[in-house]
C-alpha cells in the first residue's frame, strides 16, 4: 500500500470511500434514512475542488492506494477554527478508510503520512473533529496520540443534533 497525493482521477473513488465509510461508521449514530440516501456523485464536486486547491504540504488530499485502488483518504489544511492560529495548527478535515480495509493497517499508515505531511508544512500541532458518539474513531485516534483539547461544537446532521469533539496532537517539525 502506498500513500500519495490525490489526483483528479481519484475523485470518484474518494467520494465512494467517503459514502461507504459514512454508511458503516455512522450506522446507529446518524439517521439511517440519511445514510441510505447518500450518493458518491453528491460528493464529487467537493473532492474535485479539494484536489484542485492542493498546495502541498499544507493543503491537499492524501489517498491510501492499494494496488491502484483508493481505500482511504485524508484531507489536510491549515486550521479553520477561529480559536487556532492557521500558521501553527494544521487540521485533518476528513479521514476515512473503506470499511472492507479496516483492521489491515491502512488507517494507521494513512494517519502517519497525514501527521508527517502536516509536520513538513511547519505546523506545530494538528487538530481533527470527531463525532462525540463515534467510539470506534475515538479509539483509533487515541491509540495514535490524539487527545481531546476541550473544544466542542454542536451541529444538526440529517435532522439529528450531534456534538463533535476536537482532538489535538503535537507534531514533530
Amino acid at each position: 500500500m502506498l500513500v500519495r497525493p490525490a489526483g483528479v482521477d481519484d475523485v470518484e473513488r474518494v467520494a465512494e470511500v467517503h459514502v461507504l465509510s459514512w454508511q458503516v461508521a455512522y450506522r446507529g449514530l446518524l439517521a439511517q434514512s440519511l445514510l441510505d440516501g447518500l450518493r458518491p456523485a453528491q460528493r464529487v464536486p467537493r473532492w474535485t475542488a479539494a484536489v484542485r486547491q492542493a498546495a502541498w504540504p499544507a493543503r491537499g488530499v492524501l489517498v491510501a492506494d492499494d494496488a491502484g485502488d483508493v481505500v482511504g483518504f485524508a484531507s489536510l489544511h491549515p486550521s479553520a477554527d477561529h480559536d487556532q492560529d492557521p500558521t501553527e495548527v494544521g487540521e485533518i478535515a476528513s479521514f476515512y478508510v473503506l470499511p472492507a480495509a479496516w483492521g489491515r493497517g491502512v488507517g494507521g499508515r494513512l494517519m502517519a503520512a497525514a501527521v508527517r505531511t502536516l509536520g513538513a508544512a511547519g505546523f506545530t500541532s494538528a487538530t481533527l473533529w470527531v463525532l462525540e458518539t463515534n467510539a470506534h474513531a475515538i479509539g483509533f485516534y487515541a491509540h495514535r496520540g490524539w487527545e481531546p483539547d476541550g473544544a466542542v461544537r454542536d451541529d444538526v446532521v440529517g435532522g439529528i443534533a450531534v456534538r463533535d469533539v476536537r482532538y489535538r496532537r503535537e507534531l514533530a517539525v
